[in-house]
């Protein structure tokens, strides 16, 4: 009996629903394309669900999601929601308690997306960022101390333990060598000034890049790294990196590669369950209006289809979305791309199975 996967669905707030429509349509197109079978189970976490309950996830969450195979994330951010209960809430808590420990991040120029840069092209850049998804900053050690008056005073740790590091690195020197090409790994950090930090992941990237005598090791404080991005992209294969530099680079990125309408990624747990999603938000002031990029959200169901294993029905959705931003948009802005947000995810559909 063949193997039926289980897709966790949140489609979230604002524009989630819409985008996560369209890559569950093109998900059901190259299912039966492909001949693998899927169900899946819907979710309402998200802004609306704490508004009308006060409460951001229930305490059967956790539990419910391990029951699947991944998780397909529209967006998370309600405006009637103070910022950090819903991004701490539901994302960093499904992040921590799920173990997914890697935040994966291509950074890919498509074929007709306009770039930023001047005079660099598709082949300049394609690269990947890995960051650390799990310690760093984001760990929420530290405290606060007189809090509101003239002496106030904040106290936010960077944790990093040589197992949560490891496994990064070890992570990225996989992908590095699969990925092929010119096979070279990037260190991002700043050894210069967190010294404590960063000796420790210097140390492991120099110790266990001895066992990948294939790949190629490279350091870049993360300044320098932020400048090379901008002026030459192409030099970059796979980058590694913390939590909270990976959270800076990669927004970096999604701009290199064209803006948040074209970018996703994934929050991997190798061995448990992953949880994919288009970077750009919940686009609240679009909602309702057919109007918004999806090609974003159909991304990461590519992505979410590669990490299950499902490598050709992921590289005729990228081709797909190739084909639509090479020759079909008019631009990739929303309102602006000459047809609609549920018109651009028939046509990925349609042209992922031809």
């Amino acid at each position: 009996m063949s193997k039926v996967y289980k897709i966790a669905v949140i489609p979230g707030d604002g524009t989630g629903p819409e985008v996560v429509d369209e890559g569950l349509k093109v998900m059901s197109a190259v299912a039966d394309k492909f001949g693998f079978k899927y169900e899946t189970g819907t979710f309402d976490f998200g802004g609306e669900r704490y508004k009308r309950t006060g409460e951001v996830l229930p305490d059967t969450a956790v539990a419910d999601l391990l029951g699947f195979d991944s998780i397909f994330l529209g967006a998370i951010g309600h405006p009637d929601v103070k910022p950090g209960i819903l991004e701490k809430g539901i994302l960093l808590r499904l992040r921590f308690e799920l173990d997914q420990y890697i935040n994966l991040r291509p950074v890919k120029l498509y074929p007709g997306v306009e770039t930023p840069l001047a005079d660099k092209k598709p082949e300049d850049i394609d690269f990947v960022v890995v960051r650390e998804n799990t310690e760093g900053l984001y760990t929420g050690a530290g405290g606060m101390l007189r809090e509101g008056t003239p002496n106030e005073v904040a106290v936010q740790e960077s944790v990093n333990t040589r197992f949560g590091v490891e496994r990064c690195l070890r992570y990225a020197f996989e992908l590095c060598r699969k990925r092929g090409g010119e096979k070279k790994l990037t260190l991002c950090g700043k050894t210069n000034v967190l010294t404590f930090a960063f000796g420790l992941w210097e140390r492991a990237f120099n110790e266990i890049a001895v066992e990948y005598p294939d790949i190629k090791t490279d350091y870049a404080h993360v300044d320098a790294t932020c400048m090379w991005m901008v002026k030459n992209p192409e030099w970059f294969d796979v980058i590694v990196t913390d939590n909270m530099f990976g959270d800076i680079i990669t927004d970096l990125g999604a701009m290199v590669q064209g803006g948040m309408g074209i970018a996703a990624g994934g929050n991997i747990n190798p061995k448990g369950v992953s949880m994919f999603e288009p970077i750009g938000g919940s686009a609240p002031k679009y909602t309702g209006m057919n109007i918004i990029n999806p090609l974003a959200a159909i991304c990461a169901m590519q992505m979410m289809l590669d990490h299950l294993g499902l490598a050709d029905a992921a590289a005729a959705v990228e081709r797909a979305v190739m084909e639509v931003t090479g020759n079909r948009l008019k631009s990739m802005s929303a309102g602006k791309m000459g047809m609609s947000t549920s018109e651009v995810g028939d046509l990925v559909a349609k042209l992922a199975v031809e």
